[in-house]
């Protein structure tokens, strides 16, 4: 497989992995955490939700001909907490990533280093992807740590249990080597 096919699989791999960090956080609080902010200075897990399926659909629509800061994009409301049921959340949740997927599963190896633009700036295709894989993580860790201060005990690990290493990393040194992307064995462990 050339490199920029495995380059597209891997990020693939990736955005996937974040998604299911984010949702499996989410699912081990009660509903009405989603909407909690602890101050005014923080946001909620629901506006966190809000701002990022914002930014994917502005990015991901028309990805390849258009600028990814769309027109009708209004990002300061993204930071208003207007929703407050959980359906309707993951509804949003699911729009974002989706129009991501949708886009990244178009791309063809060779359009990797075509130019696009976003606010006027010009980035090449892979450059795009990995500020949007820098950019959803960050966010998706946002949501991790504040489930973790909401839930109050009782987490379920989304990856080395703490005091596990060791046990993890002999696991993995007790195989043979292979290739393949960390995600996934991690993966298979979330479902």
């Amino acid at each position: 497989m050339e490199i920029n096919s495995q380059y597209l699989e891997s990020v693939k791999k990736q955005f996937l992995y974040y998604k299911t960090i984010g949702e499996k956080a989410m699912d081990q609080l009660v509903p009405e955490q989603l909407f909690i902010s602890l101050n005014e200075d923080t946001n909620s897990i629901a506006t966190i939700i809000k701002h990022l399926s914002g930014n994917m659909l502005s990015r991901w629509t028309d990805f390849l001909t258009t600028d990814g800061e769309k027109e009708w994009r209004n990002r300061d409301s993204e930071f208003e907490n207007d929703i407050n049921d959980k359906a309707e959340l993951l509804k949003k949740w699911n729009e974002g990533w989706d129009c991501c997927f949708n886009a990244i599963n178009s791309l063809q190896p060779e359009q990797l280093s075509d130019i696009i633009y976003i606010r006027n700036e010009g980035h090449s295709v892979a450059d795009s992807i990995n500020r949007q894989l820098a950019h959803y993580p960050y966010h998706v860790g946002q949501i991790v740590f504040y489930a973790k201060l909401l839930k109050k005990g009782d987490w379920e690990s989304l990856s080395i249990p703490k005091n596990k290493s060791a046990n993890y990393n002999a696991d993995k040194f007790s195989k043979e080597k292979t290739i393949k992307n960390f995600t996934d064995d991690e993966l298979n462990k979330l479902k």
